[in-house]
């Protein structure tokens, strides 16, 4: 569902408080179930048993003995007299109301007629010498919100009780009280789960930022193996993982200046050998030929290398840095024009970048006709690097595929224009090892744009002290 969080720490907050909020609405319920049941018990099922007992006691006794027991018993709230007439039914009781007259006709020890109606304006007020209502139980303070009713028994001889008594007040909805402690309890239980739950998935998020960075940097200090067992152990193997992969990865280094070494030892005394050919023609063609090996190797070995040399990142000034490679094209015979400059330096290994824009370049240099635009273009988080041609531009469909090591447009492949056909391969290696890219677009009038960004610091140096201190510096 594109509503539900998507992280794992919303998630389980979620999961969580939703947990909390069902569970708390549950037992909201039974406690309001149970107060009702509690209230009509009390309310309903005791006032029915005095009643019936009031009633019986009554009954029973010879009617001099029922004054005295009128006058004498107290039965509140609930007012006793035998001198009013037995009414006709009118308005419909409440069901508070008829559920007390059936629990009384249980409890009547005989059957008695026995009704209950609602008090009207219109019924007699009570003897003279009587409690007032409010002493009888009778309040008329409309907050509390009695309803009073009269209980008429028509006893054995045929006298008639009338009771009048007052039902109590609904059970005040909604529940306010109840209400606001459920929230209260939710709103802690969230704040417990989410802070429990960041702590725990904090690790988590780490892991996923080391993961990120590892290509570009196998040197980033290593996790801490700390947190739940399961997460511990995930750190763990992540740190042997990057230990074996820079262990393997300078074994490689090691097996890659081992073939350097000896494929250019063969062509250094093929070249001397040459030297004793007597036909100017063939040793040249030779000695053409084992430059190109020379350069395919050197090509292929710093691919090889992209963004894993041995070099430290350190602060470049990027203007003087593509003054530089613009000279070096300058010097080959390309017309090169340079515009914009960055406000500060950029965090990134110098040599490094410096081939990437210089590999960008020289690709611009030999198939844009020698006119060349270098456009630097400085921004809050990272510095873009626009290498602009009037050549005849690649496909749209063709561009990344350029990219792939060796891939060389059918058009391209003359022996004049050199290359290997991983200049680009190593401008993308280097730039995504410094956490940037290299795209390719048509530019507007015709021709071709290289775009290399790279971001103002590098992901892995970011929380470094020295990075920190040359942001401040810079």
């Amino acid at each position: 569902m594109r509503l539900l969080p998507r992280s794992l720490f919303g998630q389980v907050v979620f999961a969580t408080v939703v947990a909390v909020v069902v569970a708390q609405l549950v037992v909201a319920w039974l406690l309001l179930d149970e107060r009702a049941r509690l209230a009509r018990h009390l309310w309903g099922d005791q006032a029915a048993q005095r009643i019936a007992g009031f009633i019986n006691a009554v009954d029973e006794a010879s009617p001099a003995e029922r004054v005295r027991i009128i006058t004498t018993t107290g039965l509140r709230p609930a007012h006793a007299s035998l001198d009013e007439p037995w009414r006709q039914a009118g308005e419909q009781p409440p069901p508070e109301a008829t559920a007390l007259l059936a629990n009384l006709r249980k409890d009547l020890t005989r059957p008695i007629e026995v009704q209950m109606l609602m008090l009207s304006p219109d019924w007699p007020p009570m003897l003279p010498g009587a409690a007032p209502p409010a002493a009888a139980g009778f309040d008329d303070d409309p907050r509390r919100r009695l309803r009073r009713i009269a209980v008429q028994a028509r006893l054995s001889d045929g006298a008639v009780l009338t009771l009048r008594h007052a039902l109590p007040p609904p059970l005040a909805q909604p529940p306010t009280q109840l209400l606001i402690g459920v929230a209260v309890l939710v709103a802690i239980a969230g704040a417990l789960s989410a802070w429990s739950v960041r702590r725990l998935t904090r690790p988590l998020g780490t892991l996923a930022e080391a993961a990120r960075g590892l290509a570009s940097n196998l040197d980033q200090p290593p996790l801490p193996e700390s947190g739940p067992a399961e997460v511990a152990t995930a750190a763990a193997s992540f740190n042997r993982m990057q230990k074996d992969l820079k262990r393997n990865l300078e074994t490689r280094s090691l097996a890659l200046a081992a073939v350097s070494h000896d494929l250019r030892l063969p062509i250094t005394r093929i070249r001397l050998r040459i030297e004793r050919l007597r036909d100017e023609a063939t040793r040249e063609a030779i000695d053409s030929d084992l430059v190109e090996m020379d350069r395919m190797i050197g090509n292929t070995l710093e691919f090889l290398r992209a963004g894993h040399s041995g070099e430290q990142p350190a602060r470049i000034d990027v203007n003087a840095l593509v003054e530089t490679v613009a000279e070096d094209m300058r010097a080959l015979g390309c017309l090169v024009e340079t515009r914009g400059e960055a406000r500060a330096p950029l965090v990134a290994r110098g040599q490094a970048i410096r081939r990437c824009l210089g590999n960008l370049v020289d690709n611009a240099r030999r198939y844009g006709a020698g006119q060349v635009e270098l456009t630097v273009r400085d921004q809050a988080e990272r510095v873009e690097l626009i290498v602009e041609d009037r050549g005849p531009g690649i496909p749209e469909v063709e561009r990344e595929r350029m990219f792939e090591p060796y891939v060389r447009l059918e058009t391209s492949r003359a022996r004049h224009t050199g290359g290997t056909g991983l200049g680009l391969a190593i401008a993308r290696a280097i730039a995504r090892s410094h956490g940037g890219d290299v795209a390719l677009e048509s530019r507007d009038g015709g021709g071709l744009r290289a775009i290399l960004w790279l971001p103002r610091q590098l992901a892995q140096e970011r929380n470094s002290p020295a990075a920190q201190s040359v942001g401040a510096r810079a």
